[in-house]
């Protein structure tokens, strides 16, 4: 057990390497093991492109490829047993006569669940399951959230004053968090699949809604414009990424931008979710302002929330920050200058 532990850890640490890069795929990482000495490692490393088991039998020495057949092969996450961008992991794991396989947790696919834990065991394949259950969920937690609740994995950010004010009365944008802040905030849009804002901070701030302050994909842009006011001089309508405007005027795509049509008397949280989960988005990182925050709480539509404090600075008056009921602080740090708390909602 604590072995399998081990190797599993390992498989976890290689599956983080996919990030960014395989969405809306899970990450996924693999060991192949012989006498307690790893043989063969890999990880998903693309979308489209090769699973992690695939990689990691590949990796395989010539010299020790005979000892495949009694060789024990770990992986973070249940081996696909269906045809999709690639074939399944199963057909090529029973190919290569490994008796044992030991699984971090189920995949909750539809097409998988279960199905590639059935076929290794009818091929009379040795299968554990549930070694490190809880971290391999967790690392996967956007792709688990999407499939078993049939929505996006939503992350609320903002940053507030030390009395509790998102923005002030004055015309010019209030600048709260610090450079070191800003850019591990732009890190956290390059994790997300999508960006969301409203319609006074799309017209107050003008953001550009990418991650120009690290490397790595940006994430696709979305703003709610009920009534479609925003002017098209801002720069979300430069098109240089993928841009939704979610209204309840009309449904529209014009090369990067896309106008998407939703009903206004349902309840517009869900309205979003519901598209984002049509969409195939797993994930949307929520950042203003404070009416579309609220909304997303009152509806207890969310799963994290990060507040960024300047503990330094206080302004007289201004818009109120969103207030957060019934949860429980995760992690605070101050690494970078600001106070920063992380919330996760447990309902």
């Amino acid at each position: 057990m604590e072995n399998d532990e081990k190797y599993m850890q390992r498989c976890l640490e290689l599956a983080k390497r996919g990030a960014g890069n395989v969405a809306p795929n899970p990450m996924v990482g693999s060991v192949l093991v012989f006498d307690d000495k790893i043989i063969g490692e890999g990880w998903h490393k693309v979308y489209g492109e090769a699973h992690a088991e695939v990689n990691c039998i590949a990796s395989v020495q010539e010299e020790d490829k005979e000892l495949i057949t009694n060789s024990t092969l770990y992986v973070s996450l249940e081996p696909c047993a269906h045809f999709g961008k690639t074939p399944p992991c199963v057909d090529l794991i029973i190919k290569n006569n490994i008796p044992k396989v030991v699984i971090g947790c189920r995949d909750p696919f539809d097409q998988v669940n279960g199905k590639g834990i059935e076929k290794l065991k009818a091929a009379e394949v040795y299968v554990e399951s549930g070694i490190l259950e809880k971290e391999c969920k967790e690392l996967n937690k956007r792709f688990f959230t999407f499939h078993e609740k049939k929505r996006p994995y939503i992350i609320l950010k903002w940053a507030q004053t030390a009395n509790g004010k998102i923005s002030s009365d004055e015309k010019d944008r209030l600048h709260i968090s610090n450079q070191f802040t800003n850019r591990l905030v732009h890190k956290w849009r390059s994790e997300e699949a999508s960006i969301l804002v409203g319609t006074n901070t799309a017209m107050l701030d003008d953001p550009e809604l990418n991650n120009r302050l690290w490397e790595g994909k940006s994430p696709i842009r979305m703003v709610l414009d009920i009534d479609l006011r925003l002017p098209h001089h801002l720069k979300i309508f430069d098109r240089k990424n993928k841009t939704i405007i979610f209204n309840a005027k009309k449904h529209e795509e014009i090369e990067n931008l896309i106008y998407y049509k939703i009903n206004k008397s349902r309840n517009i949280v869900l309205e979003i979710s519901d598209a984002l989960f049509h969409m195939n988005l797993q994930s949307v990182l929520v950042e203003g302002g404070a009416r579309l925050l609220q909304s997303f709480i009152e509806a207890g539509l969310w799963d994290e929330a990060r507040v960024i404090t300047n503990e330094k600075l206080n302004i007289v008056s201004g818009i109120s920050a969103p207030e957060l009921n019934g949860e429980f602080e995760v992690i605070k740090n101050k690494d970078t200058g600001d106070v920063i708390r992380y919330f996760a909602n447990i309902k």
